[in-house]
């Protein structure tokens, strides 16, 4: 089987819809950097699309679901696919409290106590990009890179500052 071009089967935009609701400025800024990480490097390609990328993404929230609108290039739409965010609430909430103590840590603990719980927080943060590229599989092919990517950008969303 032919690979996708790396140069047509990834994302150049991603939009938060306004569903996604606003928060505080250092919340924003986090949403800010999480897609742009996304779209400096990504592998992503709607399983079966005939045509060619590269994609547009729109997210958008309805009812605790991410909607994936995916466009190409010139705004022609492709595919819309609906992603539970259950499976993710306890990864989510897990990961916060995690990435918590981290940040009380650097205040007051050793390096080697930092290190472990820094561990703790990459190897949940790993569990929840599996989980969503395991949830994308036959719909949008990504990446372990991509799914990370996107994850963060999945934590960002539920992060109200």
């Amino acid at each position: 089987m032919d690979r996708p071009d790396p140069q047509r089967a990834r994302l150049i935009d991603v939009e938060l819809d306004d569903t996604i609701g606003r928060s505080t400025p250092d919340v924003e800024h986090e949403r800010a950097v999480a897609i742009f990480d996304l779209i400096e490097e990504n592998s992503f390609a709607p399983v079966g699309d005939t045509g060619e990328g590269p994609y547009r993404l729109r997210l958008s929230l309805v009812e605790a679901r991410l909607v994936f609108a995916i466009a190409r290039e010139n705004g022609e739409p492709v595919v819309t696919h609906i992603l539970s965010l259950t499976p993710f609430r306890r990864i989510v909430k897990d990961y916060y409290m995690i990435c918590e103590s981290y940040y009380q840590a650097i205040r007051n603990s050793t390096p080697s106590q930092i290190e472990a719980i820094d561990m703790g927080r990459r190897g949940l943060h790993n569990d929840g990009s599996q989980t969503l590229k395991d949830r994308l599989s036959g719909k949008i092919d990504i990446d372990f890179d991509t799914a990370r990517r996107l994850f963060t950008l999945v934590c960002v969303l539920h992060w109200r500052g």
